[in-house]
């Protein structure tokens, strides 16, 4: 009964989609004005609240269904069963691929019912076209999941119990990952809708970026946190010890991101300057575009991946078709209406528009960069009929070289000025910069003995970077400071436009990520042993002793539980580290979970292998182990939160909420 009530739901809510659509649009053609238009917004609200509660009440269903272990329902047999945890049961919910559709479908109403209750300052014929663009986005992929796949399929006969959700799956980070990953890869739909309205009223003002700037830095803070937990879900979870495999699921959220950075950067100088429409608007287009490939590639059965969803070939078919009248048809209105775009104001090339676009040109060659290694394998599969692999090499050949410029440039832009800088201005601070750089690399040289030109080129840029964010933001205070010499500190800061703030998290993120990556990929060390009970084994500053192997039941499956000690120094400190080796047993799989001993410098990693003489299991029985020692690594989690951070403290500028205070920003 609920997944009968759920799946009208959804049926009644494509209706509506459709027909808002559908009469929205009709209506607005040829109206621009606001009072004129305000009757159909008012309908085309209505129609959004109204797909909004059913979708609500269709996920609400699936999520009823696989807490109640209902096995009439194809999804919940398929991907749960009695034993698994309630905890993992609301996971299940979207860990296949239609319970993932519904999550993203979710995510893109909660989007769009945002749209509609914003009080943003545009006209009522603006907004119902931004509203309906999004009604009839979603009209198709609400078809796909109504025809395609179907999440309520009904199961006869039902069932006694279900198969079990992918152990791989069965992991806190994976609760968090997908929310946080929709809510990037659909809220870049908004900025998509904003721009595909413009574009149906033949209208750019300085208004359409400044409004459609705030969807665009929430959507790129999401996506960073989702893309982060991806990563770090794969470094606790697989065993294999690495954070960023360039795996083609993990590029197909990575290339949407690289395009949102672009995204936000551009659309700053069209807010500000007027400058760059005609590139932001095609932006905007291409970053949805992206998030809709990815999702193709995730969920169409073209790949092989631990983090793809889909192994049938034919529903790609369908996300393609959606694709190509999605993507073709915003592109071919981008070509009939750029003449009316237009690209704004003029800017030298010492300006900081100039910088900024010289940004947007790196981040979109990496973009390709990394697009060209994802899809030519596929291509060639298609043409040639033979299976060929883009590896870690070529990434990271092209796409580092194409980073470290972006982060030179990143440093240069708060000193830089609209339309003309004069280049003396950068003289101070970054000799400042340059100076402090080489005494880090100095310093990181003498403490390590080492010296590669790829590790002081990262730990020059991450200074480099550092050092003029915040030489920058002590200049801006003291230039306030000088205004009003009788204020604090704090005040000052509080002048300073909370969007600065917000580029100075971000930038700072940049940097932190920048210097942990280059000095985990110098610096890790990594060990495949045999161990007996009792052996240790020495990795890094750190000394391993193996104590042994004890069998432990738990709900949902056996597990071989290795115990190490892990010990530095004078080995007072004693630090005990648990790996485990689980068969679980509706599946019979078995999955390797990784022990991670964390400080503040490093990381030592253990995965545990498999019993070297066979089964016959005893108190002396040698294992295989495979150790990391991983300096500095943390300092890429703490780098993508403080980007995503940033990305978040923009919405909360008070110009978003109203006209900002003269004087507010620098």
């Amino acid at each position: 009964m609920i997944a009968t009530v759920a799946q009208w739901a959804l049926s009644l809510a494509l209706l509506l989609c459709v027909s808002g659509a559908y009469s929205g649009l009709a209506a607005l053609r040829g109206v621009r004005g606001h009072d004129v238009a305000q009757p159909v917004l008012f309908g085309v609200k209505r129609h959004v609240l109204g797909i909004s509660v059913l979708v609500l009440v269709a996920f609400a269903g699936l999520l009823a269904s696989f807490m109640l272990s209902d096995f009439s329902v194809r999804n919940v047999a398929e991907n749960s069963n009695l034993s698994l945890p309630l905890f993992y049961k609301v996971a299940a919910s979207w860990g296949s691929h239609e319970g993932s559709f519904l999550l993203w479908i979710l995510m893109f109403t909660g989007w769009m019912q945002a749209v509609s209750w914003s009080r943003f300052d545009v006209s009522a014929s603006f907004k119902a076209r931004v509203l309906c663009v999004l009604q009839l986005v979603l009209s198709g992929f609400l078809l796909y999941l109504l025809l395609a796949s179907n999440p309520f399929e009904h199961l006869s006969p039902t069932p006694l119990d279900g198969r079990d959700l992918n152990p791989l799956l069965q992991d806190i980070i994976m609760i968090i990952h997908p929310p946080m990953l929709y809510m990037g890869y659909v809220g870049f739909a908004v900025s998509f809708a904003f721009a595909m309205a413009g574009l149906l009223e033949g209208r750019f003002d300085m208004s359409w970026a400044r409004w459609s700037r705030p969807w665009a830095n929430t959507a790129w803070a999401f996506l960073t946190v989702g893309i982060a937990l991806g990563s770090w879900w794969a470094y606790r979870e697989l065993g294999w010890g690495g954070w960023w495999f360039w795996d083609p699921v993990e590029n197909a959220s990575l290339m949407p991101w690289l395009a949102g950075t672009a995204l936000i950067h551009s659309l700053a100088v069209s807010e500000k300057r007027g400058a760059l429409k005609s590139w932001t608007v095609l932006l905007a287009l291409t970053t949805f575009a992206l998030s809709l490939l990815g999702t193709f590639l995730v969920r169409s059965g073209v790949l092989t991946s631990v983090h793809a969803f889909a192994t049938d070939p034919k529903r790609g078919i369908f996300i393609l078709v959606i694709l190509f009248l999605v993507v073709g048809g915003s592109y071919l209105l981008y070509a009939l209406r750029a003449g009316q775009v237009g690209q704004g104001g003029a800017f030298k090339a010492t300006g900081r528009e100039a910088l900024l676009l010289s940004n947007n040109v790196l981040m979109s060659a990496a973009l390709v960069t990394v697009m060209l290694g994802t899809l030519y394998p596929l291509v060639v599969e298609v043409l040639k009929g033979r299976k060929m692999s883009v590896g870690q090499p070529y990434f990271e050949a092209l796409f580092v070289p194409l980073l470290l410029p972006a982060v030179l440039l990143m440093a240069l832009g708060p000193d830089s000025r609209w339309r003309e800088t004069p280049l003396a201005r950068y003289a101070k601070p970054g000799a400042l910069a340059l100076g402090v750089s080489l005494l880090a690399l100095g310093f990181a040289w003498f403490s390590s003995q080492h010296f590669s030109a790829l590790w002081a080129l990262g730990v020059v840029s991450a200074t480099f970077l550092a050092v003029s964010t915040l030489a920058h933001a002590q200049q801006a205070q003291r230039q306030l400071k000088q205004q009003r010499p009788e204020t604090g500190w704090l005040y000052l800061a509080q002048r300073l436009s909370l969007s600065y703030w917000a580029m100075v998290l971000a930038h700072l993120g940049v940097a932190v990520f920048v210097l942990g990556v280059s000095w985990v990929k110098t610096f890790e060390l990594e060990k495949d042993l045999v161990m007996k009970p009792g052996q240790t084994e020495e990795i890094g500053p750190w000394r391993l002793t193996f104590i042994g192997v004890d069998s432990v039941q738990r709900v949902n499956h056996v597990a071989a539980l290795g115990v190490f000690e892990l010990t530095r120094g004078s080995g007072n400190v004693i630090y005990l580290l648990e790996p485990e080796k689980r068969r679980y047993q509706s599946s019979s799989n078995v999955m390797t979970e990784a022990a991670i001993h964390t400080d503040w410098f490093s990381d030592v990693y253990i995965s545990l292998g498999d019993a070297v003489e066979g089964n016959n299991r005893n108190a002396t029985q040698p294992w295989g182990v495979r150790v990391y020692y991983k300096p500095l690594i943390n300092l890429i989690w703490w780098g993508c939160a403080l980007m995503a951070l940033g990305g978040f403290v923009t919405v909360m500028d008070r110009r978003y909420r109203g006209k900002a205070k003269a004087g507010a920003d620098v």
